[in-house]
């Protein structure tokens, strides 16, 4: 431990940069998928923009509850609903999921088949229900 601290003291110059680099390639790596929105923004979204909610979890979570009007594609098989995406057109395409995790790599994939306007919900479901915000059942 002696000599980390002694090599982080004597090179602090190259471990800055070090830290610089891997804040700047995370955020870069998290804006791919799409800009994070919070609960509320989403609404604003929705409301002003006619975005479409893309829920990527199971089904079997989705009809437990989820965003009034979202649309249900699982991650695992967002590749085959491209085209049922597609007829969205320019419309904004806001990815949600339980925490987060999947809408951001379901972003990332939508990125790389052409879609430009990408969003996600930060935090997922569970963000949108600790807000209180109305949740729907199938």
């Amino acid at each position: 431990m002696e000599r980390l601290l002694g090599f982080i003291v004597e090179h602090y110059l190259l471990v800055s940069a070090f830290f610089i680099l891997w804040a700047v390639f995370f955020m870069h790596e998290s804006r791919r998928g799409g800009r994070a929105l919070s609960p509320q923004e989403v609404t604003n979204k929705v409301n002003r923009e006619d975005a479409v909610v893309v829920d990527v979890r199971p089904e079997d979570e989705f009809r437990q509850g989820h965003i009034p009007g979202s649309v249900n594609i699982p991650y695992s098989r967002l590749s085959e609903h491209l085209g049922e995406l597609r007829e969205y057109g320019d419309r904004p395409l806001v990815m949600a999921c339980n925490l987060g995790n999947h809408s951001s790599a379901a972003g990332r994939q939508l990125r790389q088949q052409g879609f430009e306007n990408l969003w996600r919900l930060r935090g997922g479901i569970q963000s949108w229900r600790a807000e209180t915000l109305p949740v729907a059942r199938s």
